[in-house]
């Protein structure tokens, strides 16, 4: 009893899968990719003063270290 309702899922599945190929969509336009420049962030100045900080801690951690 098990196999009929694997069977019909199988013909199902490939029923569905039976209709015509169309070319998918270009979701992503490779051209403005690749053609366009990186944009560099702007860091805020609090994320400057974070960045500093965790550096500021870890030279601490590194010269604590033997």
């Amino acid at each position: 009893m098990i196999r009929l309702p694997a069977a019909l899922a199988l013909a199902i599945a490939l029923i569905g899968c039976a209709g015509p190929q169309k070319d998918y969509p270009a979701l992503v336009p490779m051209d403005s990719l690749l053609g366009a420049e990186a944009v560099e962030p702007a860091p805020t100045a609090e994320l400057q003063a974070q960045g500093n900080a965790l550096r500021a801690r870890a030279d601490a951690l590194r010269s604590a270290q033997p």
